[in-house]
């Protein structure tokens, strides 16, 4: 008995190279966001490692806690980096970029050393891990949610700018009232900052795929998400934190 030869569906071939090529980006997916956390909860560890080892030194109380404009330069010294990194970084190669973000790191060990003079070690504790959940929790959401959180970046980049307007007033002020305030806005801002950046990363990957500047592209997610980390553990440790 001849016996025809066997030949696939119409469109089945089609359809299983599309789902192929679903799991390869889905894949790559998986692969870039584990990237991005990765640096960002190295550099978060990096930053935690030399806040502690400055602040036993010594050199942080005699720094930091008195007047002098050394004082001033370490606790600025991030700011620098930040603006290299977000206005030049289509100028930099990876290695650069990536160099910049470790030194940002370090300095900003240097400069949140100070918190080790002020609050409780029980304190500064308690804040990290509150935070580190909650963190967690938001670029879950962030990162699953099916809901466009796009239409919120303006709203929350003009709530930064006025909070950093308030804090600025504050330092002449000296207001406990307003530092309270100025401390619940910013948990609640950079807690919708970090679901936003995590889907705009995420949304990022789909534009930037396969391109040459998925390395950079994984620092600078990094970046803002190890800020709205930071910011947010800052928060809470002014709102909850006991001192010393």
């Amino acid at each position: 008995m001849i016996t025809r030869p066997y030949s696939r569906p119409a469109g089945l071939g089609r359809a299983a190279g599309a789902e192929a090529r679903d799991l390869a980006f889905d894949a790559g997916l998986r692969s870039y966001m584990l990237s991005v956390y990765n640096y960002m909860a190295s550099g978060v560890l990096w930053t935690g490692i030399v806040a502690l080892l400055f602040a036993g030194s010594g050199y942080a109380a005699t720094i930091l806690g008195g007047p002098g404009i050394l004082k001033w330069a370490i606790i600025f010294a991030p700011l620098p980096f930040v603006m290299a990194l977000s206005f030049g970084v289509d100028r930099m190669s990876a290695g650069t970029a990536q160099l910049l973000y470790w030194l940002f790191a370090t300095v900003m060990g240097l400069s949140m050393a100070s918190i080790f003079l002020v609050f409780t070690g029980e304190s500064i504790a308690q804040a990290f891990f509150a935070a580190a959940a909650a963190f967690l929790g938001l670029s879950l959401y962030g990162y699953s949610t099916r809901r466009d959180l796009s239409a919120f970046g303006t709203f929350l980049i003009m709530g930064v700018v006025g909070l950093l307007a308030a804090m600025i007033v504050n330092l002449f002020m000296q207001s406990g009232t307003m530092a309270l305030a100025i401390s619940v806005i910013g948990v609640l801002l950079f807690a919708a900052l970090t679901a936003y950046d995590t889907q705009r990363i995420k949304s990022l990957y789909f534009e930037l795929a396969g391109s040459e500047v998925m390395g950079k592209s994984a620092i600078m997610g990094a970046l803002s998400l190890y800020l709205d980390f930071i910011n947010l553990f800052s928060f809470l440790l002014h709102f909850l934190g006991r001192r010393e």
